[in-house]
């Protein structure tokens, strides 16, 4: 079943063209990896999505509907940015609860508990009553996704999390989005690590120019690349 439909999507930043009509299916329990340069519309392309930004034309629909309510549609549709953004002044439980609690109008003690359900998840057990600042970055970026997932989101979108970090925090967010993946989450990873890729995706993108140049599963992807722009990209990270 299509979860996500995007068609003809269009993003300008004054004279600059993000996206050039994209268009792209993803159906539920899939995990799609975008990859390409700096500069691609990788980033732009999610932040669409969610209607981070607003698109200058095309159309996007979850689950077969164009979403007019943003928060309705921010309940379904979590994302996960490279910086944290936690309330620096709230615990690890409270700020995975405040959401629940906010605009999904649940109490205090099932808020509470889903998010303990959920630092168990991403392997935070015994860390809830820590502040943000008590925490390493790892640690940071797995409270937010908890954080995200308290929303009981339909799919899931993460902006290079694991960028901000240092490289041997990177496995332990890593290995939770495998985790979420094969739980059968839909996800889409906006990332440069190209192992999770591999690993954990069943196809992968690569965006150039604003468009998505090629689509493929991931061993078509990186042992025969299907296009000449995505084989030089390969070259260039991989040393092909």
């Amino acid at each position: 079943m299509t979860l996500l439909t995007l068609r003809g999507v269009v993003k300008t930043f004054g004279r600059f063209t993000a996206m050039h009509g994209v268009d792209l299916d993803l159906v539920r329990g899939e995990r799609l990896v975008i990859c390409g340069p700096s500069g691609s519309g990788k980033s732009t392309l999610i932040r669409c999505i969610n209607r981070l930004e607003e698109p200058d034309a095309g159309t996007i629909t979850v689950e077969g509907v164009a979403p007019g309510d943003l928060q309705g549609l921010r309940r379904r549709v979590g994302m996960v940015f490279q910086q944290f953004n936690l309330f620096p002044n709230l615990s690890a439980r409270e700020n995975i609860a405040v959401g629940p609690r906010k605009l999904l109008g649940l109490g205090r003690a099932e808020a509470d508990a889903r998010a303990e359900t959920l630092l168990d998840r991403v392997q935070l057990r015994g860390h809830a009553d820590k502040l943000p600042a008590q925490l390493s970055g790892g640690q940071q970026q797995r409270v937010a996704i908890a954080r995200a997932l308290a929303m009981d989101p339909v799919l899931m979108l993460f902006d290079e999390p694991t960028s901000a970090l240092d490289p041997e925090m990177i496995r332990e967010v890593l290995d939770v989005m495998v985790e979420l993946g094969t739980g059968g989450m839909s996800m889409i990873v906006v990332t440069h690590e190209m192992g999770f890729a591999r690993r954990a995706a069943d196809r992968v993108a690569f965006m150039d120019q604003g468009q998505i140049v090629a689509i493929a599963a991931p061993q078509e992807f990186f042992d025969t690349p299907p296009h000449p722009r995505l084989a030089r990209f390969l070259d260039n990270i991989l040393g092909h």
